[in-house]
């Protein structure tokens, strides 16, 4: 058995908490500090200090396999499609749908800001769901 310090592991512990570790956890545990370490040094000596999967665009910027133009096209009728069945609703349920699908805003947000009831937000989004798809069967 070892005993490692969980304040290292941990840096947002306030104080030191030893704990005893089978000698197999112990050795995982340097093997993990010494491969962290030895990414943070190959990080600085190629001076690489961004990452692509920085949640910035650029790693879908580099894997996004290029589109035909028809595809290219069909995308663009789908989201013009998409913003008229949109348009099509009445202005209050038009915004929810706007503020819950486009912004990320949660139902309890919306509800909040607007000063009703969380579950009139919910009946309203799914009325409007159920009014665009009639609009897209009939636009189809």
């Amino acid at each position: 058995m070892e005993r490692i310090n969980l304040r290292e592991l941990y840096p947002f512990y306030e104080y030191d908490l030893f704990l005893e570790v089978t000698d197999k956890l112990a050795e995982l545990l340097k093997l993990l500090s010494r491969k962290e370490h030895a990414d943070y040094e190959r990080r600085r000596a190629h001076k690489a200090y961004y990452s692509l999967d920085a949640n910035d665009g650029i790693e879908s910027d580099f894997t996004l396999l290029v589109l035909s133009p028809e595809e290219i096209y069909q995308r663009k009728l789908s989201r013009q499609e998409l913003y008229t069945a949109v348009n099509s609703l009445p202005e209050k349920q038009a915004k929810r749908i706007y503020a819950h699908f486009f912004l990320g805003m949660s139902k309890a947000e919306i509800a909040r800001i607007e000063g009703v009831d969380k579950s009139a937000v919910t009946r309203s989004i799914e009325q409007a769901l159920k009014n665009m798809e009639k609009f897209l069967k009939n636009f189809s």
